[in-house]
């Protein structure tokens, strides 16, 4: 068996797990009520998403609802694996999902807004979309009974740091993450899982926007020719490659 398929399960809180796996250094999740659980982002493809859906299994029989935090493949292309159900995400996930139609007629599409409330029965979890960030579609996932969120890659704890190259798509809007990352701050959180790595603290989410508020910063000078790629980078408080990642890719 390849041991980057093989995740470990992590309880947070009473019926709250984080499952995680070596290959990518994923973080998904799973939250249980009395009537139903809720699966938090479904991994990378149909082999994938049917190795979580059976250590869900291992766990719970209840009947699941999925939630995709965005639309990258790592988090969101294993939904296959978990259908028929209800699927939660923003609709500008929907949008970037080219392989929904394959799909469609075994899922129950729903699209989060602003703020979404499910009952799992006898547990209540709120799924907010806190603005375009990462993606334009990202959606978290907070569980305030035990004070779990579930960030999706609007936060990641890789080895040694935050981000990595990765972070900084074609697709991310750098300008409204630190904003995204505030709204965060205002939920009554104690435990953070990050798309990428270990779970974490609130305090990790305001490490995280200040090194993003002084990217942002060098970002600027950068483009009004006040500084050099490389003056950014020797000013950076990030690897020379996530700097220039974030410095130089069409982001927002």
């Amino acid at each position: 068996m390849n041991h980057a398929a093989v995740g470990r399960w992590i309880e947070l809180g009473d019926g709250v797990f984080a499952r995680r796996y070596s290959e990518l250094d994923l973080s998904v999740g799973l939250v249980l009520g009395t009537e139903r659980c809720l699966v938090v982002d479904t991994r990378g493809d149909a082999e994938q998403g049917a190795e979580f859906a059976a250590a869900v299994r291992e766990i719970t029989p209840l009947p699941w609802t999925v939630v995709l935090t965005h639309d990258h493949y790592d988090h969101a292309h294993g939904v296959s694996a978990f259908l028929p159900c209800a699927v939660w995400a923003h609709q500008a996930c929907w949008d970037a999902l080219q392989d929904v139609e394959q799909v469609r007629d075994r899922m129950s599409a729903r699209v989060v807004e602003s703020d979404t409330e499910l009952d799992l029965g006898g547990r209540r979890v709120l799924l907010r979309h806190p603005g375009v960030a990462h993606t334009a579609g990202d959606v978290v996932v907070h569980v305030p009974d035990v004070g779990v969120l579930f960030a999706g890659d609007l936060v990641e704890h890789v080895p040694g740091g935050s981000f990595s190259a990765e972070s900084f798509g074609d697709d991310t809007a750098l300008a409204g993450w630190p904003a995204a990352l505030s709204a965060l701050l205002e939920l009554d959180i104690t435990t953070v899982v990050p798309g990428h790595g270990e779970p974490t603290d609130p305090e990790f989410i305001r490490t995280c926007r200040d090194i993003l508020s002084a990217l942002l910063t060098l970002r600027r000078a950068v483009r009004a020719g006040e500084l050099t790629h490389a003056d950014a980078v020797a000013r950076s408080p990030l690897p020379e490659d996530v700097t220039l990642a974030a410095l130089t890719k069409p982001v927002a």
